[in-house]
Parts: C-alpha cells; sequence; structure tokens
C-alpha cells in the first residue's frame, strides 16, 4: 500500500481562493517567478517574485489544476496568458487584509511561518501583512 500523498497545495490554493471571493475580497497570488516553467510577463516581475490579482473581473479562463494555474490576464492593456506550476505558488491571500496562507518550498503544500513581500498586480511592490490560516 502506497502510503504517499499528492501535493495538499492545489486543494488548499482552490479552498482560500472560494474562501477568500465569499469574503468579498480580493485573491493575490505571490508566484516564484524565477522558476523555470512560470510564464508570466517579465517586465512586472520584481526579485524573482510576481504577485497577481485572480479576482474573476480581472482575469479570464482560470483553471485552478492539480499541476499547475492558468489564466489571460491584462497588463497595461496587452493579454497575455499566464501559466504557473502549482509548487510555483508561494501564497495566496486576500489583498485587503493579507488574510491567506504562505507555502513552504516543500512540495507537501504546507504553511510556512514567513510571509513574504507582496504587492499589486502591476507587480509594484508593497508588504501586506499575511496571516497562516489553519
Amino acid at each position: 500500500m502506497n502510503t504517499e500523498m499528492t501535493s495538499s497545495r492545489p486543494y488548499l490554493i482552490r479552498a482560500l481562493y472560494e474562501w477568500i471571493l465569499d469574503n468579498d475580497m480580493t485573491p493575490y497570488l505571490l508566484v516564484n517567478a524565477a522558476d523555470p516553467a512560470v510564464r508570466v510577463p517579465a517586465r512586472y516581475v520584481q526579485d524573482g517574485r510576481i504577485v497577481l490579482n485572480i479576482t474573476p473581473h480581472a482575469v479570464s479562463n482560470l483553471d485552478l489544476g492539480n499541476q499547475n494555474l492558468s489564466f489571460d490576464a491584462r497588463f497595461a492593456g496587452v493579454s497575455e496568458s499566464i501559466f504557473i506550476p502549482i509548487e510555483a505558488v508561494m501564497a495566496i491571500y486576500a489583498m485587503e487584509n493579507g488574510q491567506g496562507m504562505v507555502f513552504s518550498q516543500d512540495d507537501g503544500g504546507s504553511p510556512d511561518d514567513d510571509p513574504p513581500a507582496g504587492g499589486d498586480d502591476a507587480g509594484k511592490p508593497s508588504r501586506p501583512h499575511l496571516k497562516v490560516v489553519k
């Protein structure tokens, strides 16, 4: 019997996404843009990271899959196709209050206590206070 389980990260991302929307807040993703499989507009990457607004009115064709996330979004009026492997998602949180989850570097998707820097969907840095939700 195999006791290995798949990563909980995609399930937690989907659950927190719904929770954030249900509370009328804006879901943001913090992504490790240094991951070679990540496809995001390079001009908005800062310090190897990008923050993306994934609220329904900001994106189209959102697919929160078990292996990756993908969607279309506009950056400075230009439509871009975004592709993010699940393991490159560093955090998901509400822009308004910073509540959400920071993921550790391992594939287990367990929370990490060190919140990373955040920002808005155009990649301008700000530092929301992230709070680990357990």
